[in-house]
């Protein structure tokens, strides 16, 4: 039979298989008789072969069948049912290569071990102990091994320590708790000098695997400690500490936020923020650390969304999203500017937006229920741009190349009530729905200087604008953007004075945080992939100068690219100041 049909393999109570399975015998019993003869007709050869091609596509949708069943019932596990079917097919996929190479890589057996063994043997003695599936055979492994190690007074040139370490992660690795605790506690009392920080990080990673998070938090204080303040951060040995904590600490905040525990979870994120100065000391970058951000925002993600479905066992007092506080450690370290990880933490903060209403004075604003963040600018300068990069939309405000599309004080409702479109678009009216916690406003402000419109309207604008910022409650924080290839223009400055005259007078601290923003940071860097960019220092020294002039020292100064996506972390982080 050809190798076409074997993986035909008929299920158990199955009739379309074993129909499938019949029909493709009977072809290929036909197909065998008539090329035995040298003197068949080419029709009736012809007519064979369309008969085998069909069964080859009836074979082919029956088998996509099956794989498209075999994934929707995949979905339908919980997350702990679907790792295991995940593990035991990577298995299989792994035998099923050994065997097509020539067998399974040698490891060797406990049982291989003698006075004679090296280091490397002995750490391969570990290995396999540890990917053992079967508990019984890995426990009897892993016992055989520490058994000899602690019969054995040899050095193994100054990797006995190393050795331990091996054996308490696989100890870990099957749950066989004593073994490793044992392991541990002798690696820390004859080994102390020689522990390395990347042993000391998987011991950790173990120990969380079995829930023993007060041996966790001990090893993360005694041997992934931050370095001294006074010592040299660029040593090979301070880098390394550094980077096997963060990426330690990494590992403690996702278990923490999968498994419904944010108030631990968020006070792992304060520790990766708190060693954010000392990463950038030392000169770490994102891809020498390797943090995992995108698993930390998704497991922040879920455990915010089991809180708003009131799921989640553990209360937070804060008002705020939870993933802000992932937010708040990512910007502390070295961004790497990843789509993926950015696309991950807009669609956790950002999950609805709906367009509410066109202002042109406060009466048609809406209520002052929530916070407000404003986006102003001259015409052209990229808001609606910047609007839909960190929103993670398409067309969310529209832009265009005509300067002054935006003629109006566009006012976007973020993740407010679901049933909220219907409402404004067909009346429909939901009771029991009410918006999320951490709904807020985005407003799309009109853009001056080359907006097309009579003197009259611009100055409305202006009247409009000078009250909004005065008189608006809600308003949280102000993103004034500025080309910066260009810099501040007259309407900029005048934004800046009007801003100026505003903020001191204000003596609440629930005041308005004032952003520059220096949108087209990309377009001063041709012929760069990079996604960094650059401000001339001329541009830059005019706009500190014109902040200072206004009474504005210290403002904050973001570089933003709509393009490269440049400044996204910074502007959420002044966003979540609305959010909360």
């Amino acid at each position: 039979v050809p190798s076409a049909y074997i993986h035909i393999a008929p299920k158990k109570n199955d009739a379309t298989f074993c129909v499938l399975d019949l029909v493709a015998f009977i072809i290929v019993c036909g197909l065998s008789a008539k090329n035995s003869h040298n003197d068949q007709q080419p029709a009736e050869k012809s007519s064979l072969s369309m008969a085998a091609s069909s069964v080859d596509e009836l074979a082919a949708k029956s088998s996509n069948s099956a794989r498209s069943n075999n994934k929707k019932q995949e979905e339908r596990l919980n997350r702990p049912e679907r790792k295991a079917l995940q593990r035991a097919k990577k298995a299989r996929r792994q035998l099923l290569q050994q065997s097509q190479n020539g067998g399974p890589p040698s490891l060797p057996s406990a049982l291989t071990l003698s006075p004679q063994s090296s280091f490397d043997h002995v750490m391969k003695v570990a290995k396999r102990a540890q990917n053992l599936n079967n508990k019984k055979e890995a426990f009897t492994e892993i016992t055989r091994l520490a058994k000899f190690l602690h019969e054995q007074d040899k050095d193994f040139t100054g990797k006995r320590g190393a050795l331990l370490s091996r054996l308490s992660v696989a100890a870990l690795h099957h749950d066989f708790q004593e073994i490793a605790y044992n392991a541990i506690q002798e690696r820390k009392r004859v080994h102390r000098d020689s522990m390395e920080p990347m042993e000391s990080m998987n011991i950790l990673r173990g120990l969380l695997r079995v829930q023993n998070l007060t041996d966790a938090l001990e090893i993360l204080d005694e041997e992934l400690s931050l370095p001294p303040p006074d010592s040299d951060l660029q040593t090979e040995a301070n880098r390394e500490r550094l980077k096997c904590r963060a990426q330690a600490l990494a590992s403690m905040a996702s278990r923490h936020f999968f498994q419904g525990e944010p108030l631990l979870a968020l006070r792992t994120c304060q520790w990766i923020a708190d060693m954010g100065n000392m990463v950038r000391q030392a000169g770490l970058t994102p891809d020498s650390i390797g943090m995992p951000w995108r698993r930390i925002v998704l497991g922040a993600a879920q455990c915010e969304a089991c809180r708003r479905n009131g799921t989640l066992a553990e209360g937070v007092s804060d008002g705020g999203n939870i993933v802000y506080g992932v937010l708040n450690a990512m910007t502390a370290f070295p961004s790497g500017n990843d789509d993926s990880v950015y696309e991950a933490l807009s669609n956790a903060l950002v999950r609805r937006v709906v367009f509410v209403t066109g202002a042109t004075n406060l009466d048609t604003c809406p209520p002052p229920d929530r916070g407000e963040a404003a986006f102003i600018g001259r015409s052209n300068v990229g808001k609606s741009s910047l609007v839909n990069m960190i929103t993670n939309r398409k067309s969310l405000a529209h832009t265009s190349k005509t300067p002054g599309k935006t003629q109006q004080f566009n006012y976007f409702a973020v993740n407010d009530k679901p049933s909220l479109e219907r409402e404004i678009r067909f009346g429909d009216v939901i009771e029991g729905e009410t918006r999320d916690h951490d709904a807020f406003y985005i407003v799309d402000l009109p853009g001056f200087g080359f907006a097309k419109v009579p003197e009259q309207v611009r100055r409305e604008w202006q009247w409009f604008m000078r009250d909004y910022l005065t008189s608006r409650s809600s308003l949280k924080v102000i993103f004034h953007l500025i080309d910066a290839r260009h810099g501040p223009t007259e309407e900029d400055i005048r934004i800046m004075q009007q801003v100026g005259e505003i903020l001191p007078t204000s003596k609440s601290s629930n005041g308005p945080k004032y952003v520059v923003v220096l949108t087209k940071a990309d377009k001063n860097c041709k012929g760069s992939s990079s996604k960094r960019g650059k401000v001339p220092r001329a541009v830059l020294r005019h706009v500190v100068t014109t902040l200072e002039t206004n009474r504005l020292k210290g403002t904050p100064i973001v570089l933003s690219s709509a393009e490269t996506k440049m400044g996204r972390d910074d502007l959420w982080r002044f966003l979540s100041l609305a959010a909360q």
